[in-house]
């Protein structure tokens, strides 16, 4: 007899893989096994032309020329691949000395776009972390502030990962062009959610995922520019030259088969399944604020994605609201950070306090999330929140019209 598995509402950190993205990857995991390196023979040649039908899906998904699409292993190595390919080649200086180019960034960017920024950090390279205002947008304006006249390079997200907050990358993106400087942004969490065209939204370099999209792991792509400005990249790993030298090593035929499908199928449906889980989005806001007093949604009211949503709730433990709510599959932040017991550094940088971080929730929502299960979460976190508010002095004294802020907590 096997448990029940929950239900999942954790699909930011990944999402299940679409029945029709596997029946387009299986002929290339037995049937047309050749290498796309083999240019002699029929086997190579039919996993050629799978790839390049995976590089127009998802160059259509973006606006992009399929010549620009490079493939990746995700969006982790997609990130480095801008962000160190692009400051090495545009460096200002050589390697082991300082003064190489200044980078901005953010904050709460994704751990695969902050750490190689500190890395370049060592390397000589200047990097500016932008702090986020309290609603988690970052600005045109904000960059602004930032650039010097030594920027080489500006990584912005478009779609935060765990509030779902929107950057204004389209206007980021032209005042970079107007400066010269190269602009990145990782799309993990909004390619195939949301319109895209990379020359009407001035991006140089886009990154995503494609297990983010109902596409297998183990594949992503990067968009590298070709023409106004031609951009180049320095490799982060060498070998036999695939993807226009930028990305050396045998490609993975069978994922990127998948990752193109998956793209086509996103930009069928996009649309329709954006409205149908905005609806559902705010129905869990609105309703669980109904239900539960003391609930903040974090991130800005309206700019973001209609597919996550991330609530803290007050007067209870992060870990014991989760451990409440065991029949739901969610998280109280990045995947890629799970493991760690620290309050989300996303919600800090906005500002929010260590005991509200600690008791917020991730929950996600796909094309395969349904109303009734919406209506299941509601009725469920209500009913463990109020469940552990009942053991929680700190809520008693609420109702009692303390100001919590105020006490003077005595140290031992």
């Amino acid at each position: 007899m096997t448990n029940p598995r929950p239900l999942y509402l954790d699909n930011a950190a990944t999402t299940r893989c679409d029945p029709r993205v596997v029946e387009a990857m299986l002929p290339y995991f037995s049937e047309c096994f050749g290498n796309p390196g083999s240019r002699n023979h029929a086997y190579g040649w039919e996993a050629e032309d799978a790839v390049e039908k995976a590089r127009e899906q998802a160059a259509a998904l973006i606006g992009a020329n399929s010549k620009e699409i490079i493939f990746t292993s995700g969006a982790t190595e997609s990130n480095n691949l801008a962000i160190k390919g692009a400051a090495h080649m545009y460096a200002k200086a050589p390697e082991g000395q300082t003064g190489r180019g200044h980078i901005v960034t953010a904050q709460h960017e994704h751990k695969a776009v902050l750490d190689p920024c500190k890395r370049l950090q060592k390397e000589g390279f200047d990097v500016t972390f932008i702090e986020p205002p309290a609603d988690g947008v970052i600005t045109a304006a904000m960059v602004e502030k930032a650039l010097r006249p030594d920027t080489i390079l500006v990584s912005i997200m478009w779609a935060n990962n765990e509030i779902g907050t929107i950057n204004e990358v389209p206007a980021i993106g032209k005042l970079c062009h107007e400066r010269e400087i190269i602009f990145h942004t990782d799309a993990t969490q909004w390619a195939g959610k949301m319109p895209t065209d990379v020359e009407r939204d001035n991006i140089d370099l886009l990154s995503w995922s494609g297990h983010k999209i109902y596409g297998p792991k183990g594949v992503g792509a990067l968009y590298v520019r070709r023409r106004k400005p031609r951009v180049r990249l320095e490799a982060i790993v060498d070998g036999g030259g695939q993807e226009r030298g930028m990305r050396s090593g045998t490609l993975n035929v069978s994922g990127i088969a998948g990752f193109g499908k998956a793209c086509e199928l996103c930009q069928q449906d996009m649309q329709s399944e954006g409205q149908r889980l905005l609806k559902f989005r705010t129905k869990l806001e609105t309703e669980l604020a109904k239900n539960i007093e003391v609930t903040q949604v974090n991130g800005h009211a309206t700019k973001r994605l209609p597919n996550i949503t991330n609530i803290s709730f007050g007067f209870v433990e992060g870990e014991s609201l989760l451990m409440g709510i065991k029949d739901i599959a969610c998280s109280s932040g990045s995947a890629c950070t799970s493991a760690s017991l620290e309050p989300s550094y996303v919600l800090k940088s906005l500002g929010v306090g260590d005991e509200l971080a600690h008791s917020s929730l991730r929950l996600s929502m796909s094309r395969w999330t349904t109303e009734q299960e919406i209506d299941y979460t509601i009725a469920s976190i209500t009913k463990a929140v109020n469940h552990l508010r009942k053991m929680s002095p700190l809520y008693d004294l609420y109702k009692e019209g303390v100001d919590i802020s105020k006490i003077q907590w005595q140290t031992h």
